[in-house]
């Protein structure tokens, strides 16, 4: 399945088709030009909101096409704007709510890159993946609990629910490092 902007949208800044299309961390997808645009006319010093959803835009992700057509000068300088706006925002400390608000857009970007064979994640990745959610699925299923079930009920699930959590948290802090390396040079 190609990675893309939908068939039918259209870029929320210029209301035209998407030329060197853009994922930001809050899922939105922009023009290449038209975020840099938006980022040039803000504090250069400060990451730059989403004109959609007003959340901080840490981390923008080229779309498939962006990346094979790099050849192209106009794209490349684009995708150099984007990749410095990535080095100097996307290796930032998150707050928690931050993080909490970028986990569907990681764990979905992460579930298509695991799926797909033409992809590769680097194998340590895969292994810290994998391994984060083998232990958090284990302590889930274990008759073990910080909080056990047969004493609390359905407050017992709570420790369940936050081994959960902090699981995925974990796996969406991985692989944003990832996307911040392959995206914001080294």
């Amino acid at each position: 399945m190609a990675e893309g902007p939908p068939v039918n949208d259209v870029c929320c800044v210029c209301h035209g088709s998407f030329n060197i299309p853009f994922q930001a961390n809050c899922s939105h997808w922009f023009c290449g030009s038209c975020i840099i645009l938006v980022w040039d006319h803000g504090s250069a010093l400060q990451p730059c909101k989403c004109p959609l959803c007003r959340r901080q835009i840490t981390l923008l992700v080229p779309a498939e096409a962006s990346q094979q057509e790099r050849h192209d000068p106009e794209v490349a300088r684009i995708v150099g704007r984007i990749e410095q706006y990535n080095r100097m925002f996307g290796r930032r400390a998150n707050s928690l709510f931050q993080r909490m608000q970028d986990l569907p857009f990681l764990l979905r970007r992460l579930m298509r890159e695991l799926m797909d064979p033409q992809r590769s994640l680097p194998l340590v990745i895969k292994a810290q993946v994998y391994f984060a959610m083998i232990v958090g699925f284990i302590y889930i299923v274990s008759p073990v609990d910080i909080i056990p079930e047969a004493l609390l009920g359905i407050l017992g699930l709570l420790d369940d629910l936050i081994i959960a959590f902090v699981c995925f948290l974990h796996v969406a802090t991985i692989y944003r490092s990832v996307l911040v390396h392959r995206h914001g040079g080294a």
